[in-house]
């Protein structure tokens, strides 16, 4: 494809994306929003990273979320065929270092692009990375967490682009959001969110609805709240999950967001490999590395509130000490739990069902079993949303090749969930504190409520 290659790459935080106005000192679209873009000189995904690094600084808290399809935009006016590479990338902090090629920054959400003046099909750009239902459908890597807010993200984008456009219709927007309900049935949050957007929207039930009730508008903006509501929730049970386990030694498998989120605060943390995936893998490593990270940050608080004389002198003495992370077979998690000094073991939940039961990845009941075996308490970490509105269990299977792909007459299982009885469990960790089987009743009842909005 002939033309001049540039890539455009849209960091995203909180279900925001870094929108930047190009400064009077750039060569073209002066004082129009854009994206971090540049050009790309035969390698864009280096471009990409580099244009990152060079015009935010934001490059070490950013990770690759999707790669765009590149697609021709002609100016005329400037005569020249831009060939655009987008990007997404999912960032953990928002304190861009910008230079000299922007003259303003801000977080925003999508559909506010369509506001603005900006370079050529930006919001082009963008489609080519945003969520979609397909995508939510087929991730097997992030947990329910993530993908309810992504879940959200499409529902906000294509209201969004309804409203600004002027196109669309609430039916069309129901039919998208029937879709995300059914795109991952295992996923209690993904349904729940959607809902409640959708009711907040309609007027439904005890949910509050502006005057534009039905309307692309009010499902946007309802997308938006349910986006920054889903992720507080999800905080917050992590934070409850870390006032659980602070100071102990925890057992976990699989990966789990909250769960990781809460990890720092234990003493010590055995982590079994997650095959066939191996996911528990990346999960000890991102935790030995931010424990490296926060002891470095300690001794240099350490270094510095230690000066003779200071008033917080002795404050040093308080700083967390590094975690030891510990990686073992998922073979061994019995023998762990009996030979090794744990005090609880915590696991994600991808669906608690109203009973109190909870579905999460393979190998979960298996450790709470071995767990009650040597009275060590089991606890799920997880949002209230993702407590089921039926009793419905949902089960998901893996590629058996991960498992076996010789020749031989073999048959194999992959399956990557499983149901932990409710008796095997000293609670589910919420935003809303640890629940009993009592409490996830309370909590399904009220999330029926916000289906209604089909019956419409």
């Amino acid at each position: 494809m002939d033309g001049t290659h540039v890539v455009t790459c849209f960091l995203r935080n909180r279900g925001e994306v870094l929108a930047l106005r190009r400064s009077a000192a750039v060569g073209s679209y002066r004082g129009l929003w854009a994206g971090v873009s540049g050009h790309a000189e035969g390698d864009p995904d280096r471009a990409a990273r580099e244009e990152i690094a060079e015009e935010t600084g934001l490059l070490d808290a950013c990770a690759l979320a999707r790669t765009g399809t590149p697609f021709p935009v002609d100016d005329d006016e400037q005569d020249v065929r831009w060939v655009v590479h987008p990007y997404l990338f999912d960032c953990d902090r928002r304190d861009a270092d910008l230079d000299w090629e922007t003259a303003e920054a801000e977080w925003l959400h999508p559909p506010e692009l369509l506001a603005r003046e900006t370079v050529p099909e930006l919001w082009a750009a963008y489609s080519r990375v945003a969520p979609t239902i397909e995508a939510v459908a087929g991730d097997a890597e992030h947990g329910s967490a993530y993908l309810s807010v992504r879940a959200l993200e499409v529902l906000r984008d294509r209201a969004g682009s309804f409203a600004a456009r002027g196109t669309g219709d609430w039916s069309a927007l129901t039919a998208i959001a029937e879709r995300l309900v059914a795109a991952r049935p295992s996923m209690a949050a993904v349904a729940n969110r959607v809902n409640r957007a959708m009711a907040e929207a309609s007027g439904v039930g005890d949910a509050v609805a502006s005057t534009d009730e039905r309307t692309p508008r009010a499902l946007e903006r309802a997308a938006r709240e349910g986006i920054e509501r889903g992720l507080r929730a999800d905080e917050r049970a992590a934070a409850n999950a870390a006032a659980e386990i602070r100071g102990r030694s925890v057992l976990t498998l699989s990966r789990s967001g909250t769960v990781l989120d809460a990890l720092p605060a234990a003493d010590a943390a055995f982590v079994a490999e997650s095959r066939p995936a191996r996911e528990g893998v990346d999960v000890a490593a991102a935790l030995a590395d931010a424990s490296a990270a926060g002891t470095a940050d300690d001794d240099e608080t350490a270094s510095a509130e230690a000066t003779p004389g200071s008033a917080d002198a002795t404050s040093a003495t308080d700083a967390n000490a590094a975690i030891d992370v510990t990686l073992h077979t998922d073979a061994a998690v019995a023998h762990v739990l009996a030979t090794e000094d744990v005090d609880a073991v915590v696991v994600g939940a991808d669906a608690v069902l109203p009973d109190g039961r909870v579905v999460n990845k393979t190998g979960t009941r298996a450790a709470a079993l071995a767990a009650a075996r040597e009275d060590v308490p089991t606890y799920a970490v997880a949002a209230s949303d993702k407590v089921r509105t039926d009793d419905a269990v949902h089960l998901e299977d893996g590629d058996p090749a991960a498992v076996y792909d010789g020749d031989a007459d073999v048959a194999a299982l992959n399956p990557t969930f499983d149901v932990t009885p409710a008796d095997l469990l000293a609670g589910v960790i919420t935003e809303r504190g640890v629940l009993d089987a009592e409490g996830v009743r309370e909590v399904s009842d009220e999330l029926r409520g916000l289906a209604d909005w089909r019956a419409q």
